[in-house]
């Protein structure tokens, strides 16, 4: 366990090592303290993919960059709250947190309406948000801002991985069962846009409230439609809750069940036997390499589950954030997210590096869920059956309605 330790501590002191030194500003921090903010679902919809899970992540990360905690000579602290998946209980402890309490950067926001609205907050006060648990598009286009980096997926990952996967094995009729809020809508524009490039159709769409519980009447009218694939731009409890229905109404004996986004997390609570063979889009998965299996035992000593791609993205942003401020010399703003957009970031789980628009670039893993015959352990879930290279895994800058980006 201390080698592991000394491993990902090396990893965060080094991670900058080949970039020019940037201005040490005389190793200035704001109220002497670097305070980081996990903001995520603690009891709701997404708990079980971000929540718990994600704080235990952001305090790894700063256990392995530093052993008595401070940077800078600084300490560094850590708060979380609950945010309900409401985007203005969201925007009010934001607020909160940046104008009385000092916190420097707000991490993890899970669900799109939630990260908007808090990355609007961060812009008028000039803090740092880093995106791991929110999926839209437009976090990186439109809605874009300065200071905030999407670390983890997004909608065009995913449907560039699972949408174009289910398509090319000649499943063309495509029936959405949607959420109906700004990640649902993008994620059917997004993945809408894969299927009919290459050559489906979409025959129709259902919008279900978000959270949901009953899901028979979208069910039904999938079904209705004789659609190849009943495709869920849902996530976490709604699409587990979906499957699971779909099942009871016998949908997946002559229709194809497709959720385009689907976590670890989401297969361990529906079991091998109602996930397998289905195909997902993930940035991270445990058993993929020594380094993730590594971290993946240490985090689930403590969380008794082994880490989402979200939990894996806090840990893995938070290091990130933390070496830019070390290398930066200070907790400002402007340094710290130049430090972070002029570094090649391999921390042993993700691999890539910050585009102008915030987008964090690394490869993505399109997996297919295992037999339970399959599986040889516990939380031996998936067959990776490809690589998708960073670059086809993100919107390319030409496309970007970013107004960071210039080379349009």
């Amino acid at each position: 366990m201390k080698l592991k330790k000394i491993t990902a501590s090396l990893v965060a002191a080094t991670m900058f090592a080949s970039n020019p030194v940037f201005a040490q500003a005389g190793s200035k921090v704001s109220g002497d303290v670097v305070k980081i903010g996990v903001l995520t679902d603690l009891s709701s919809t997404y708990s079980d993919l971000a929540g718990p899970g994600a704080v235990i992540a952001a305090k790894m990360a700063i256990a392995d960059f530093s052993k008595d905690g401070t940077v800078l000579g600084k300490k560094i602290e850590l708060v979380s709250a609950d945010h309900q998946n409401k985007a203005d209980i969201a925007a009010n402890k934001a607020r909160e947190w940046y104008d009385k309490d000092g916190v420097d950067v707000i991490v993890e926001l899970v669900s799109t309406n939630v990260a908007l609205a808090v990355m609007e907050v961060a812009e008028q006060k000039n803090k740092i948000t880093l995106v791991s648990g929110a999926a839209s598009l437009p976090i990186t286009n439109e809605k874009c801002t300065a200071n905030n980096v999407h670390w983890t997926y997004d909608t065009y990952a995913l449907s560039n991985g699972t949408g174009k996967a289910v398509v090319k094995q000649g499943k063309k009729n495509w029936y959405f069962i949607t959420a109906d809020y700004a990640f649902g809508a993008a994620l059917e524009k997004d993945a809408t846009n894969v299927v009919t490039a290459n050559g489906g159709k979409v025959l129709g769409t259902s919008k279900h409230p978000f959270p949901n519980s009953d899901f028979s009447s979208y069910l039904l009218k999938a079904q209705a439609s004789g659609a190849d694939v009943v495709a869920l731009a849902n996530a976490g409890q709604d699409t587990i809750n979906t499957v699971k229905q779909a099942a009871e109404f016998g949908i997946n004996k002559k229709q194809t069940v497709v959720p385009l986004l689907m976590f670890i997390t989401d297969v361990h609570s529906l079991g091998l036997n109602a996930a397998q063979g289905m195909y997902l889009t993930e940035g991270f998965y445990w058993d993929k390499d020594d380094k993730t299996r590594a971290f993946s035992k240490r985090f689930i000593l403590q969380h008794k589950r082994m880490p989402s791609m979200v939990q894996a993205g806090v840990y893995s942003s938070v290091l990130a954030y933390l070496s830019a401020v070390q290398k930066a010399g200070t907790d400002d703003t402007q340094a710290v997210m130049k430090a972070l957009k002029s570094t090649n970031i391999d921390d042993g789980l993700f691999k890539g590096k910050i585009r102008a628009d915030g987008k964090f670039e690394h490869d993505m893993y399109l997996l297919e869920v295992k037999k339970p015959s399959e599986s040889t352990s516990p939380w031996d879930y998936y067959h990776v059956r490809a690589v998708i290279p960073a670059a086809e895994a993100t919107q390319p800058l030409s496309l970007s309605r970013c107004k960071l980006v210039t080379n349009k």
